[in-house]
C-alpha cells in the first residue's frame, strides 16, 4: 500500500511541470501524511512511553516545517515560536523545500532514533529515499538535489544540536525514589500488566531482568518469564516499564512554547480520606459505580482510547494521526498542513511536561490502590494502570492541548478517526475535536485508572497549554 501510495504521490508531482522547464512542482501534502504514519508505527514498535513519543514527534514535525519554508516565504520562521530555536542556516540560492525537508528529516531521525531496532531505521531509511526518488521524478534536477539535499543535512544538524540543549541527556539514568505515605501513590500493578504492555511486532515476550525494568517481587507470573527477543533497554528509546515509573524527571525538560513547566496552574487534588465523607473517597466511589455500570459503548470508549504504550502509537502518535488525517479530510495545503502538525505535536509535548510536574508535585495514588484497600479488595480496573502518579489526567490534558490547537487552525468541524483500524477498532466520527478531547478524558474514569477530579484538571490544564501554544505561532493559519 505504501510504494501505491509513493507511485500516486509520483504521478501527481509528475503532471505538476518540470524544474527545466517552469518552477518546481507544489509540495505534495501526502509526504508528510507518510512520514506521520511510520513515524506511529515507529513508537509502537520502539514501545516507548508517551512522554518520549511526545518530545520525538516535536523534533521530527520541526525538521519537516523547517525544510519546507526554506522554499515557501509565507511560512514563518520557527524562532520566535519555540523555546530556544536556533537561527538555522541561511539558503544559498534555489533549493526545493520538500526535498530539503526530507533531508532534514532524516537526518534528525538519524540521532533520535540511533537505539532504535535495525528494522525500524531501515523503515523510515527507505521512506525517506522513496520521497526524495518521487520528488526528483516529478522534474527536479540533479543540481537542485545535491543543493537541497546538502542544505536539509545542514538544517537536520541545527536540530539536533537544538534538542541537545532541552534538558533530556539529564533526565537519564537518575534514580527515584517516589515518598511514602497514606494517599500517595504506589506502583500495584500486576506483573502480567507488565509482560503485555512489553510485547510488540519486534518482540513477542519480555525478559523480567531486563537492566530497563524494575520487577516487583512477587508480582511476577509464569506468562512473565517466557523469553523470546527481548529488546535490551537504552538510554534514549527507553522500553516502557509498567513495575517501575515514567519520566519522574520529565518537568525539568525545557517547555518548547510555556514559558515555564507550570505556567498554567491547576487546582489542588480532593483531599484523602479513607471515611466517605473525604472528597476523595467520593472520587473513587465514582470510579467503582462507573466500571460496574459500564455500557458497550463505554467500554469501546475505554478501549480505544487507551493507547497503550508498546500496543499502540501512544496517545501521541494518536492525536498526531488525527492531525494527519485532517490533511486529507481537509485538503490541506503542504504549508498549513506542516503548520498543524508542529503546533500540535508541541502543544502535546508541554502538555506531558507540564501534567508530568503536576503528577510528581502531587503524587496521588491510583484508583486501583484507593478502591482496592477502602472499597473492594479484589477490584481491578478495566484497562492497565500506568506506571505514574495520578493527578492530573495525562491523557485529559494533552488531548485537551492537541484539540485546542487543531480548532484554532481548521475550526469546531466534525471529523473521522481512523487511527485505530490496525488494531481491530472501527472508524469512528466526533462532531469536534473537543468533543473528542472529552470523550478521551472521559475514556480513563471508564477504564478505572483515574478519578474524575484528574479529568478536568487536566482537561482544563491542556486547553490553557493549547491556548498559549496558538499564541506562540501567531494564531490560526490565514487559508482557514
Amino acid at each position: 500500500m505504501m510504494n501505491r501510495r509513493l507511485s500516486a504521490i509520483g504521478l501527481g508531482l509528475g503532471l505538476a511541470g518540470t524544474f527545466a522547464c517552469s518552477r518546481a512542482p507544489e509540495p505534495e501534502p501526502q509526504m508528510l501524511s507518510e512520514w506521520m504514519h511510520s513515524l506511529y508505527g515507529a513508537i509502537r514498535v520502539e514501545r516507548v512511553s508517551p512522554p518520549v513519543a511526545s518530545r520525538l514527534m516535536v523534533y521530527a514535525t520541526a525538521a519537516l516545517y523547517a525544510g519546507l519554508a526554506t522554499s515557501d516565504s509565507r511560512m514563518p520562521a520557527l524562532t520566535d515560536a519555540l523555546n530556544g530555536f536556533p537561527q538555522l542556516p541561511a539558503a544559498a540560492g534555489r533549493l526545493d523545500g520538500p526535498l530539503v525537508s526530507v533531508y532534514a528529516e532524516r537526518l534528525v531521525l538519524d540521532s533520535l532514533l540511533r537505539e532504535a531496532l535495525p528494522t525500524t531505521r531501515a523503515a523510515l531509511s527507505r521512506l525517506a529515499d522513496s520521497l526524495a526518488t518521487a520528488r526528483v521524478a516529478s522534474g527536479i534536477s540533479p543540481a537542485l538535489r545535491e543543493a537541497s539535499a546538502a542544505h536539509g543535512r545542514r538544517l537536520g544538524l541545527a536540530i539536533v544540536a537544538w534538542s541537545r540543549t532541552d534538558g533530556f541527556d539529564g533526565t537519564r539514568g537518575r534514580k527515584y525514589v517516589a515518598a511514602k505515605g497514606p494517599g500517595l501513590w504506589v506502583n500495584d500493578a500486576p506483573g502480567n500488566v507488565f509482560t503485555s504492555q512489553n510485547m510488540s511486532g519486534a518482540s513477542e515476550m519480555v525478559e523480567l531482568n531486563n537492566p530497563a525494568n524494575v520487577l516487583q517481587a512477587g508480582k511476577a507470573s509464569d506468562r512473565a518469564l517466557v523469553l523470546n527477543r527481548p529488546k535490551r533497554g537504552n538510554s534514549t528509546l527507553p522500553v516502557v516499564n509498567m513495575t517501575g515509573m515514567s519520566e519522574p524527571y520529565w518537568m525539568e525538560l525545557r517547555p518548547f512554547a510555556l514559558s515555564r513547566w507550570n505556567e498554567c496552574a491547576i487546582s489542588d487534588p480532593p483531599t484523602y480520606g479513607r471515611d466517605s465523607l473525604a472528597a476523595l473517597f467520593a472520587d473513587a466511589r465514582a470510579v467503582f459505580e462507573a466500571k460496574r455500570g459500564l455500557t458497550p459503548e463505554q467500554r469501546e470508549i475505554a478501549f480505544y482510547w487507551a493507547d497503550n504504550a508498546g500496543e499502540s502509537g501512544t496517545p501521541v502518535g494518536h492525536w498526531i494521526s488525527i492531525a494527519s488525517q485532517m490533511i486529507s479530510q481537509r485538503q490541506l495545503p503542504a504549508a498549513d498542513a506542516a503548520r498543524i502538525l508542529v503546533q500540535t505535536a508541541v502543544a502535546q509535548a508541554d502538555a506531558f511536561i507540564a501534567s508530568w510536574g503536576y503528577k510528581y508535585q502531587y503524587n496521588l495514588l491510583r484508583p486501583r490502590t484507593y478502591i482496592r484497600e477502602g472499597i473492594d479488595p479484589s477490584w481491578e480496573p478495566l484497562i492497565p494502570t500506568p506506571p505514574f502518579p495520578e493527578y492530573p489526567s495525562g491523557h485529559s490534558t494533552q488531548s485537551s492541548a492537541a484539540a485546542e490547537v487543531l480548532t484554532a487552525a481548521i475550526g469546531a468541524v466534525a471529523f473521522d478517526d481512523s487511527t485505530s483500524i490496525t488494531i481491530g477498532h472501527k472508524v469512528r466520527r466526533f462532531e469536534s475535536f473537543r468533543a473528542a478531547a472529552e470523550e478521551a478524558g472521559m475514556s480513563r474514569i471508564y477504564g478505572g485508572i483515574h478519578y474524575p477530579s484528574a479529568n478536568v484538571s487536566g482537561r482544563n490544564l491542556g486547553a490553557c497549554i493549547g491556548r498559549k501554544v496558538v499564541e506562540r505561532f501567531g494564531g490560526a493559519p490565514e487559508s482557514r
